[in-house]
């Protein structure tokens, strides 16, 4: 599918089919954003992601379309997990193609630096013992 495609999905992240119709795309990448076993100098078990589901979505959705449109880029996929996830899990995924390499790398961080800018998505560090602080 070309173009762009987003969601917002409670649970683990299903796999992405692989997409063979970018004939003229020489690049391909893709992103899983993982969580880490420490948050703000804290071990952690899990990051609970809270959401402002139809603004989010709304939001993810608007800055898709904008990073097609700001880069030479042919289409950008996006899934984004909320809820619990454990350490070592996928949070993120966000897949972009393009002719080269150098845009769709170029694109994919200002699109990661401005998601967790402007989508009303809040994460919380889960400790062993169940405390919860802003991540």
């Amino acid at each position: 599918m070309h173009g762009v495609f987003t969601r917002i999905i409670d649970g683990p992240l299903p796999p992405m089919s692989d997409d063979q119709q970018h004939d003229e795309d020489g690049a391909e990448l893709v992103f899983h954003g993982r969580v880490r076993a420490g948050e703000r100098g804290r071990a952690i078990v899990a990051l609970e992601y809270e959401v402002y589901r139809e603004m989010a979505e709304m939001e993810l959705r608007r800055l898709a379309q904008e990073a097609v449109a700001r880069f030479p880029i042919s289409s950008l996929h996006c899934l984004h997990r909320v809820g619990r996830v454990d350490v070592g899990d996928a949070s993120l995924r966000v897949i972009i193609w393009s002719k080269h390499r150098s845009e769709a790398l170029q694109a994919i961080e200002w699109f990661i630096a401005a998601l967790k800018d402007r989508v009303p998505i809040w994460k919380w560090g889960v400790t062993a013992e169940g405390d919860r602080f802003p991540s």
